[in-house]
């Protein structure tokens, strides 16, 4: 039997995580001089009213490996194989920690998801699947989906992927000069395939990528803060991907402190090549 652990950089809330059937591990966020874990002790509100109203950018840092090891440790005990997904080895340090943390035990599989927050739900559903399948089986079924997952973006402003050091100084000022609205892709580490000249275009490239989804799989709409942006996309998408939308996912913390306010966009499984 498998028991599947992700880090909160999936932004599975508390309510959700019995219907998701897993554990989280909680990134760390320090705003200002207090220390917060992502998803437990900081609200959205008060999350956002450092962000926007404080100007304050906050810090994160890795789960905590202690907690980890005894929380994953306790599963194996009882029994369980473990896969733990993590966010992107190329945005956090989370896998290589994790990876180093259970070498060599061989009732846990660290999994490095390549994507983030609806892509990381994707996955936990495919895994979900598999659950009474061998430990291997189902790091497999695993692999062969990350490649598939697409995880498209828009931010409202540039300032936040700026202070976040995903964006130089040079490109947070030509890009806000000139008004352009990335189109940022999160496949192994964050990237920005088209830059669109105002929301219109980006959200037509956005529904453009649309048309190779696999509809046998959930589409994740996600925003930050504020839906206005997401509803005018998803109102413009086509019925047949409407039908297969989840829940809009207003994103945890961690995540939604590089993005900055009303930022939107979809994540959804590619059809197979």
């Amino acid at each position: 039997m498998i028991k599947i652990f992700v880090d909160s950089g999936s932004s599975i809330k508390k309510e959700e995580r019995e219907a998701y059937g897993v554990e989280v591990l909680p990134l760390k966020i320090l705003l200002k001089d207090k220390e917060y874990l992502d998803g437990e002790d900081l609200t959205l509100d008060v999350f956002y009213k450092a962000l926007i109203d404080d100007k304050i950018f906050p810090q994160t840092s890795l789960p905590s490996l202690d907690e980890t090891e005894r929380r994953v440790n306790e599963c194996v005990k009882d029994g369980y194989d473990v896969v733990i997904l993590t966010i992107s080895s190329g945005i956090s340090g989370t896998y290589n920690a994790l990876k180093m943390l259970f070498d060599g035990n061989k009732n846990v599989r660290v999994v490095d998801s390549k994507t983030a927050v609806g892509g990381i739900k994707l996955l936990v559903q495919e895994a979900n699947k598999y659950r009474e399948k061998p430990l291997d089986f189902v790091v497999e079924k695993l692999n062969a989906l990350i490649p598939r997952i697409k995880c498209l973006a828009v931010p409202e402003t540039l300032d936040y992927l700026h202070k976040g050091g995903r964006l130089s100084k040079a490109g947070w000022a030509i890009g806000t000069v000139l008004r352009i609205k990335p189109v940022i892709e999160l496949k192994d580490t964050v990237k920005a395939p088209y830059k669109a000249i105002g929301l219109k275009l980006a959200m037509k490239y956005i529904l453009s990528a649309l048309e190779n989804c696999d509809t046998d799989y959930p589409i994740v709409p996600s925003y930050t803060y504020d839906t206005a942006n997401l509803d005018t996309l998803i109102a413009k998408t086509k019925q047949e991907y409407q039908k297969v939308m989840t829940e809009k996912d207003n994103l945890d913390p961690a995540i939604a402190a590089h993005w900055g306010p009303n930022a939107f966009g979809f994540i959804f499984v590619e059809k197979e090549r």
